[in-house]
């Protein structure tokens, strides 16, 4: 299929490109990495007026450590994330929930802003930066405006973003240098969206308990989902095979009975729940002890 016709602008400046879309607002659409886009305009789901292509703003293509957080830029591409040194060293689990992102070409174009501006439920990225309690920044002729992930995400497909915003940066906060992590996802072939996926970050104590816990899900819901009960259940245990068990029951309870489709019905995304919560939750204590011990 072809997308329908549209006004093209390929703005060299962020301020022209925020004239451009005050301008034609719920009409037009941005274009970055246009991996997702794109099908949405040829299957003809998405048709705007006018198509924003901010791809020559330079400005927007960075990956930067600054205090408390990593910012990346708009135009900054899933690969650079990928490769970059700054980042495999100092927050890798990002590195790891990226590699999971389809396939190398898709990581090529794809851009980390344009997977979040998406809010594709089953995607990664969402679920990755609620996870952290990360933040993005959103851009408009008024000025600028910092939303936390948690307020961010707000339907399928559907986030707080104003239509005549751009998202311009995202911001994923360091861990703590002690903290264990772990990422996982169950696909039916290699460079699928997931039926389900978790990534969970655990804080020991110094006496071995588990401090504090975070986790979140994709794929089973119109938004990703912390599972705040599984939170408050891990904090300040021991977490053995018992309470990690009772996390994984309590998965269940976070899929949606909407989460059914022609790939897997709600019923068989909870047994996933439940499966990979258990497999998280161990491989990111296991992240604590190796850290503990290095």
């Amino acid at each position: 299929m072809k997308p329908p016709r549209f006004q093209y602008g390929a703005p060299s400046t962020l301020q022209a490109a925020l004239d451009l879309l005050g301008r034609y607002g719920q009409d037009a659409k941005v274009l970055a990495g246009g991996q997702s886009l794109m099908p949405l305009l040829n299957m003809r789901l998405a048709t705007p007026s006018y198509l924003i292509d901010i791809n020559r703003i330079s400005e927007l293509d960075y990956i930067t450590a600054r205090d408390g957080y990593l910012a990346v830029g708009a135009l900054a591409r899933q690969h650079q994330i990928e490769r970059s040194a700054v980042v495999q060293q100092h927050h890798p689990l990002i590195v790891e929930a990226v590699q999971h992102i389809g396939h190398m070409q898709i990581r090529n174009r794809g851009t980390i802003a344009g997977s979040i501006a998406h809010a594709d439920p089953a995607a990664e990225l969402p679920a990755l930066l609620t996870c952290l309690n990360g933040e993005i920044i959103a851009s408009s002729v008024r000025g600028q405006r910092t939303i936390k992930a948690q307020d961010f995400f707000q339907g399928y497909l559907t986030t707080a973003l104003e239509p005549e915003e751009i998202l311009t940066e995202v911001r994923f906060p360091w861990l703590p240098p002690d903290a264990g992590w772990a990422f996982t996802e169950f696909a039916r072939r290699s460079g699928d969206y997931a039926l389900t996926g978790a990534v969970a970050v655990l804080l020991p104590a110094p006496d071995g308990r588990c401090l504090s816990a975070r986790i979140s899900y994709f794929g089973v819901s119109a938004t990703p989902k912390r599972g705040d009960a599984i939170e408050k259940l891990l904090t300040n245990t021991s977490l053995d095979d018992s309470i990690i068990n009772a996390a994984g029951e309590l998965a269940a309870q976070i899929v949606s009975d909407e989460s059914s489709d022609i790939h897997a019905t709600s019923e068989y995304r909870r047994a996933l729940a439940t499966e990979l919560t258990k497999r998280v939750l161990k491989a990111a204590w296991r992240h604590c002890k190796k850290e503990e011990g290095a």
